[in-house]
């Protein structure tokens, strides 16, 4: 053959040749090499997605990933983000502080420091350590909650009554919701047992229908405080302190004495554990507003607090092209991470795996806003070693199926 006819010849050929170049460059890295039975699942798994990306890991190495550096709306798998970053920030031994003041008068003074875990059995045990510890009388209830400043709301948080769209606060109890029943007759009681009939539950019942609802009192931030006042009288009450007076929003005065400084017996544990396994917006961000705080100093701004998780995520290795937190709970649109990212994130979190929730054997984090879905975990219980990451941010919610063929995957010799 002349050089002229190779050269024809190589001119008809180089089409088919860039099309199998393009065809191996695009080709997913897991693709390679893969066998049969996994080039199957990942067509599978490619079908589900529209707009989205996932990545799977085991023994250190990439088992499957698709669009894995490409950031999406993680939902509340960013919860695993800001339980990592609570561990680091604060350290395993801290507990919440409340600190609680008297007056000559009886007053009660009651500083908060965000502790999420101020519930009505916390309340109880306080008022009774506060009876130990010489407090006989209880006239006045004053509450200051200027430990928090917020510069605005909790971005993405909605107006509803509903308890996800809890708002932040320095002070707050019962995860700064109340829950009561309305019964057919309109007369109202609380639904706790452990919670008396609260005044707030009459006034906020008042126009909603018959049955029982919980519902969060950020719609006026007055109710907040009133709230949490009208809780400790009633405990008061029922600890059979006597005294009464007004409850009100006021600075901690500089003669008032300190007669307890209360460390939550929820250790940080326990309350990560909670915060994954009810997915409680609330904890998360009075977790995330703490840690600037204690890196920043009080009082605790959205600011101070964005800022401290962007540097502990620098200690992860972690880029803002890579990770974006706004606030800690996952409510916010403008939150954006990769999957390789929160893949990176799963594996710092490994010693603390058994925090997360258990669900059809898998250690699990699940993450719902309209039109977002997303699952972060661990496949393998006992190992923890099959970490994955499922990120959808499309109509179509599809990340069962897809977390179902990922563990298919993982479990291919």
């Amino acid at each position: 053959m002349t050089k002229r006819a190779d050269r024809a010849l190589l001119l008809r050929q180089l089409p088919c040749l860039f099309f199998f170049l393009a065809l191996f460059v695009l080709m997913p890295a897991a693709c390679c090499g893969a066998s049969p039975e996994k080039q199957r699942l990942l067509q599978r798994l490619d079908t589900l997605i529209e707009h989205g990306g996932y990545i799977l890991a085991g023994n250190d190495a990439i088992i499957a990933a698709a669009n894995e550096n490409t950031p999406f709306i993680p939902a509340s798998t960013l919860k695993i983000v800001t339980s990592l970053g609570s561990l680091h920030i604060l350290g395993q031994d801290f507990r919440f502080q409340t600190s609680f003041y008297t007056s000559a008068e009886n007053d009660l003074y009651i500083k908060g420091y965000g502790d999420p875990f101020l519930t009505s059995e916390e309340i109880l045990i306080i008022l009774q350590t506060l009876a130990k510890q010489g407090l006989t009388t209880i006239n006045n209830i004053f509450l200051d909650n200027g430990a928090f400043q917020l510069e605005h709301s909790t971005n993405g948080r909605g107006d509803s009554l509903n308890p996800y769209d809890a708002e932040s606060s320095g002070l707050a109890a019962n995860f700064n919701t109340i829950n009561f029943s309305k019964h057919p007759d309109g007369s109202i009681s609380s639904a706790e047992p452990q919670t008396p009939t609260l005044p707030i539950m009459l006034r906020l019942g008042k126009n909603l229908p018959a049955g029982t609802h919980r519902i969060n009192l950020t719609n006026n931030q007055g109710d907040i405080l009133t709230h949490t006042g009208e809780l400790f009288r009633a405990l008061q009450q029922r600890a059979a302190i006597p005294g009464e007076g007004i409850i009100a929003g006021k600075v901690v005065p500089e003669k008032a004495r300190l007669l307890l400084s209360h460390a939550s017996s929820q250790p940080l544990d326990q309350v990560i554990a909670g915060l994954l396994r009810y997915s409680n917006n609330f904890i998360a961000n009075q977790l995330f507003l703490t840690c600037g705080a204690k890196e920043s100093g009080y009082p605790a701004t959205w600011e101070k607090s964005r800022n401290v998780f962007r540097k502990f995520l620098a200690s992860q290795g972690l880029t803002e092209q890579q990770i974006v937190m706004v606030e800690g709970s996952g409510l916010s649109r403008s939150n954006l991470v990769t999957p390789a990212a929160l893949l990176k994130i799963l594996k710092a979190f490994h010693p603390y795996a058994h925090l997360l929730h258990t669900d059809q054997g898998r250690l699990i984090k699940s993450g719902t806003l309209t039109g977002v879905y997303c699952y972060a975990g661990y496949f393998s219980p006992a190992q923890n070693s099959n970490g994955f990451v499922v990120l959808l941010n499309q109509p179509k919610n599809r990340r069962d199926q897809a977390v179902d063929l990922l563990e298919k995957i993982s479990l291919l010799p």
